[in-house]
């Protein structure tokens, strides 16, 4: 449950960056230009993701927990995108992988 909200929250600030004027931006894939394109559908499903990954925060672990493990997620979500992102270091394969990686750990530890 904890790496589904994370993805969540991961795709909720990603599509919300793609909405600054003021990020420099990579086209790789086609959502990504739809994205840049349709600035205010893309902000209202950022909004909506954001308010699903704390509805799955909350659920986890409660309202106060859940609150501040939600803040402190997005507060490095949002860093490592806002850092890696100019660089090119994110890459989708590379996400996918650790993910992946992440939810085997989560099952098998849980």
């Amino acid at each position: 449950m904890i790496t589904i909200a994370i993805c969540v929250l991961f795709l909720a600030f990603y599509t919300l960056y793609y909405t600054s004027k003021r990020a420099s931006l990579t086209y790789t894939f086609s959502f990504e230009k739809w994205m840049r394109n349709h600035p205010a559908s893309t902000k209202i499903i950022g909004i909506t993701l954001l308010l699903v990954a704390y509805i799955l925060w909350i659920a986890t672990f409660g309202l106060g927990s859940g609150t501040l493990f939600f803040f402190i997620a997005l507060m490095t979500i949002g860093s490592l995108i806002v850092i890696l992102k100019p660089l090119k270091i994110i890459k989708f394969e590379i996400l996918i992988l650790l993910l992946s990686l992440i939810a085997i750990l989560e099952i098998y530890y849980s």
